[in-house]
């Protein structure tokens, strides 16, 4: 059993914290210790020095979302083992989990194991689904056990290499974000602030009406799926078309990838 694991995370829609819940369930550490970056305001200063962290992040376009870079500028592990999580949605995850590698490297961490596992995309709708309902109860178990090889590996020795890990450098050109948002559909919102309280970019206010700063949306979707009256929806043209290529071409069922 572990002494203590430090699960650190952003997961705007809570698929990314679901998945690193259950490695560190199969870690079995007598100790968890969560830092939820999702919705942080004030600035966030870590230094670990014992235990392990398990860090994990959504997939944006091929990349790590630049929100959570800038939210871990100030965390920093020296010689810590570090486990890596990257959570696509169904498509690939290109980059990410090789950029966030070398960041977490950087920062003094030892990444000792990496995986990308699968979570419901952040367009995909009742009517036109993509990896609907993942991680399902497969994906869970693949997270446990993937703990469990963890703490074998662990129990081993544990040499400061760089993990080989799939993925390109230079990391591929990020996809620019702002000008697009989720709209308010005004027959169904009871203006309940569900959607200010989960926006990970605190750009939604809501008073007589819902209103959200359209250039500064990372568009997660977390209001659109945490909508509690489905008032929240995501349909501009581009949008739209995203969405039909990833019906028509990743559909088919993809498999959680771990690297030890």
């Amino acid at each position: 059993m572990l002494p203590k694991t430090h699960l650190i995370y952003f997961s705007p829609t809570g698929t990314t914290s679901k998945v690193i819940k259950q490695v560190a369930a199969g870690l079995d550490s007598r100790d968890v210790e969560h830092h939820n970056l999702t919705r942080m305001e004030q600035e966030f200063s870590l230094c670990i020095d014992d235990g392990v962290a398990v860090i994990g992040v959504p997939v944006y376009a091929g990349r790590v979302p630049e929100i959570f870079l800038k939210r871990i500028e100030k965390l920093s592990g020296e010689g810590i083992p570090a486990v890596l999580i990257a959570l696509y949605g169904n498509r690939a995850y290109e980059d990410a989990l090789v950029e966030l590698r070398d960041v977490i490297t950087a920062k003094g961490f030892n990444v000792i194991a990496a995986g990308a596992f699968i979570g419901e995309h952040s367009y995909s709708t009742d009517e036109r689904p993509v990896a609907a309902n993942r991680p399902d109860a497969g994906d869970m178990q693949k997270a446990r056990e993937f703990g469990a090889a963890i703490t074998n590996k662990l129990q081993g020795e544990c040499n400061q290499t760089t993990l080989d890990i799939s993925g390109n450098t230079p990391y591929k050109e990020r996809v620019p974000l702002g000008g697009v948002c989720p709209e308010t559909k005004p027959e169904l919102c009871t203006l309940c602030k569900t959607c200010a309280r989960v926006c990970p970019a605190f750009i939604i206010t809501v008073d007589q009406e819902v209103s959200t700063k359209a250039e500064n949306c990372i568009m997660c979707c977390a209001c659109v799926k945490l909508c509690p009256y489905h008032a929240r929806v995501m349909r501009h043209p581009m949008v739209e078309a995203r969405r039909d290529m990833l019906v028509k071409n990743c559909s088919e069922r993809k498999e959680p990838s771990c690297y030890l």
